[in-house]
């Protein structure tokens, strides 16, 4: 056999026997929840694309741990990627927390025009960090449900509100401002709920219905917070390994499944809201002069994140963009 035969037969080694890409993702979201069979999807797609090359294994509802023990496993190799809310994405670039500030955005439309014009600063900063940004999702908004009414910042600060662990910065906001909280992991919020450890938590009502927190927490104040975005992370060594052809077609298969979870979530907001309001659900609509103390409370929390944990420029751009879409918005 000639070289030049030897090499020829080299090159054409059936996708079959090429060496496979196992890529192990995990997340905090419930087995058979909508972020989970998104992601399902995703791996079928891509496993297609690639003819077999690359596949992916999932391991959903925390099984791979914390969203910050998840982002370990990933520096360390031992995981591959993670989907990870927006308070994952920030402990790997802290200036994602501006999608998560209360109350600055007061619509989808509004929050999609802003996100669209700050994505490819934000994939960048997370490139620099290590990681590549293979989807985003919007997960619907984030309200507060608690033990009993709420209405105002006042009657917040009887609760104990469950937050984020491994963030004292947060931490730190929430107390300064009078506020008392129970930093812990989000499989634990249940058991919190059930001992009492805390009687408030905030979060989209898809989640709160999938996961029964409104059974324990069944009063939800009539306030969307912020959107809650997701978004699904590689480490960048992984993508890197992926053969560069694929790479486009991957990442195509992947913003169609983006925009079809998005279309999903806002259908099934609004179902959750529905069924949960048929399960004893209490809605407390705050009046005029209770938004504007929330308002207020937002701005004083954002002007302390403000250089410390947000970059004064990140935040500047924004209430920028956010300003210039209102303003088309009154034409």
């Amino acid at each position: 056999m000639t070289l030049s035969l030897l090499a020829s037969l080299l090159f054409f080694v059936p996708p079959h026997l090429l060496a496979v890409i196992e890529i192990k993702i995990g997340g905090v979201a419930p087995e058979r929840s909508p972020w989970h069979n998104s992601l399902l999807k995703i791996s079928r797609e891509w496993e297609k694309i690639t003819a077999g090359q690359v596949r992916i294994r999932v391991y959903p509802g925390g099984i791979a741990g914390s969203e910050l023990d998840m982002i370990r496993k990933m520096r360390l190799g031992a995981l591959q990627g993670a989907v990870l809310t927006n308070m994952g994405m920030m402990k790997i670039e802290k200036s994602v927390l501006i999608f998560n500030l209360p109350l600055l955005f007061s619509s989808d439309d509004e929050f999609n025009h802003v996100f669209s014009q700050l994505k490819p600063a934000f994939e960048a900063r997370l490139e620099a960090n290590g990681f590549k940004a293979i989807q985003w999702t919007q997960s619907g908004w984030v309200y507060f449900y608690t033990k009993g009414p709420v209405l105002n910042p006042e009657d917040l600060k009887k609760h104990k509100i469950s937050i984020t662990k491994d963030d004292p910065d947060l931490e730190q906001v929430w107390e300064s401002m009078g506020y008392r909280v129970v930093p812990q992991d989000s499989k634990d919020t249940l058991i919190g709920l059930e001992s009492g450890m805390i009687t408030a938590l905030y979060l989209p009502a898809v989640m709160a219905a999938s996961g029964q927190y409104f059974a324990l927490a069944p009063h939800m104040l009539d306030l969307k917070l912020s959107p809650l975005v997701g978004g699904l992370v590689l480490n960048r060594k992984t993508w890197e390994q992926i053969p560069e052809k694929f790479r486009p077609l991957l990442l195509e298969a992947t913003e169609r499944e983006a925009q079809s979870l998005a279309a999903e979530i806002t259908r099934l907001e609004e179902e959750a809201i529905k069924a949960m309001k048929e399960n004893g659900l209490v809605i407390n609509r705050p009046s005029e002069n209770d938004r504007q103390m929330w308002y207020q409370a937002s701005s004083r929390g954002i002007s302390s994140l403000i250089g410390k944990v947000i970059p004064a420029e990140v935040y500047q751009q924004t209430v920028e963009l956010i300003k210039e879409y209102r303003k088309r918005g009154e034409k």
